[in-house]
């Protein structure tokens, strides 16, 4: 009696209590191909062969069946020997070679190493890693800039902060380290800013693949470059190329000067008796960043500088987080659950339905504006800063507005509409 192995008469058991209920007409067959898995032409097949020999027509004819390509038991019995008794101490390749050359045996390299690790006369080697190579510094200071920051109780008391750091790759000169309570996209706006009002625009800016840095629309994916934060705008406008490193190793240079932040920076500031983020940040600035310099500082495979010299005037508007709002018809715009009036504009009566720009400057202040023009001007909580507030002209003397230009209250501005 032939022997039908117990997954097979399994699996078709399952096939057929599909087909029964396309049989009933519960389901139809196009619904059945598609719950089992297969194509419409498959379905045909199966429904013929179990129309006319029912379960036995479902099961797989090459279950049960040993493969063509299965070598005879004399002939792996005389591989095992010989590698055993003869090539006990050859590598596979080189007893694979012998086995073609002097025995006629012409089974495949991967399959005779298969054989001898089951029988366990070689081990599984682990899986092979790509070969890395140091990435050679850039030539030139200014044409590649390292960010990165290194979270670590840097005062050895449990309490955790950012070492945010911006080095050179061409030198690993520290231009930049301060610590932070966190990364964030305002912590790297400051300390790009400050690189590039000390040094110059550089060319290109590494980095990993933090939110604030880039979109990733898949965890682990590739970086979605038409789509760009805060800190991606900046560096475009600035004409800065962004790289994002896809691994730590890529960041090697970057990871290796942390180690050594790690291990020194707690004990020096230990040293100092100094316990606070604001002593010591004045000590990076003022004392340790220069002498980390000049320990850890090469030079550079060629000399100048890759640093371009900038004459901008709106860097306070290029590193600011901005937000696009529409004007309402009553001239204000909503900000964080509250409401900013704009100021009356000499060169336009309202400006009811146009798109403004709120810029949140580094210094915490507020700014709306309309291309190159500047609606207003205010303080974190929506106060109306002094310098902002409108002029007007009556019966030919100056006077001030009467109104307070600000987060007002509904009544306020319902009174203001009229």
């Amino acid at each position: 009696m032939e022997q039908i192995p117990a997954g097979e008469l399994e699996r078709a058991m399952k096939v057929q209590d599909v087909m029964v209920q396309a049989v009933a007409k519960k389901i139809t067959w196009w619904q059945a191909a598609e719950i089992l898995g297969i194509s419409e032409r498959s379905m045909r097949r199966w429904k013929f062969g179990y129309e006319k020999h029912g379960l036995r027509g479902l099961f797989d004819k090459r279950k049960g069946k040993a493969s063509w390509k299965r070598a005879p038991a004399a002939e792996l019995e005389k591989i095992l020997s010989l590698y055993r008794d003869q090539y006990f101490d050859f590598n596979v390749r080189h007893f694979h070679e012998k086995l073609v050359e002097k025995h006629d045996i012409h089974w495949s390299y991967t399959w005779v190493k298969n054989v001898l690790q089951s029988a366990g006369f070689i081990r599984k080697s682990r899986k092979r890693q790509p070969h890395r190579k140091r990435r050679p510094r850039r030539p030139l200071p200014g044409m590649l800039l390292h960010i990165d920051g290194s979270h670590h109780q840097w005062f050895c008391d449990g309490r955790w902060y950012d070492l945010l750091v911006i080095l050179d790759d061409a030198t690993s000169e520290i231009y930049y380290a301060q610590l932070v309570e966190d990364e964030s996209t305002r912590t790297v706006m400051r300390a790009l800013r400050h690189v590039i009002e000390q040094r110059g625009l550089f060319c290109a800016l590494y980095s990993d693949r933090a939110g604030h840095f880039f979109f990733t629309p898949k965890t682990g994916g590739p970086v979605d470059h038409r789509q760009r934060t805060q800190v991606g705008r900046a560096m475009k406008e600035l004409g800065i190329e962004m790289i994002p490193a896809y691994s730590p190793q890529a960041r090697g240079r970057g990871e290796r000067n942390f180690q050594t932040w790690q291990g020194r920076l707690p004990q020096e500031l230990r040293l100092a008796g100094i316990r606070d983020v604001e002593n010591a940040n004045a000590f990076l600035t003022e004392t340790y960043i220069d002498e980390f310099n000049m320990k850890f500082a090469v030079a550079a495979a060629q000399t100048g500088t890759a640093f371009a010299p900038t004459t901008r005037q709106d860097l306070d508007r290029v590193f600011s987080v901005q937000h696009e709002r529409m004007v309402r018809q009553d001239n204000t715009v909503c900000w964080a659950n509250g409401t900013l009036q704009i100021q009356p504009q000499s060169w336009r009566s309202t400006l009811a339905g146009c798109r403004v720009i709120i810029y949140q400057h580094l210094d915490r202040t507020l700014r709306i504006g309309y291309g190159t023009h500047q609606l207003g001007r205010f303080t974190e909580d929506g106060t109306v800063l002094a310098e902002s507030q409108p002029q007007r002209t009556v019966g030919g003397k100056k006077k001030s507005a009467q109104r307070r230009w600000g987060l007002i209250s509904s009544k306020t501005v319902t009174s203001a509409a009229r």
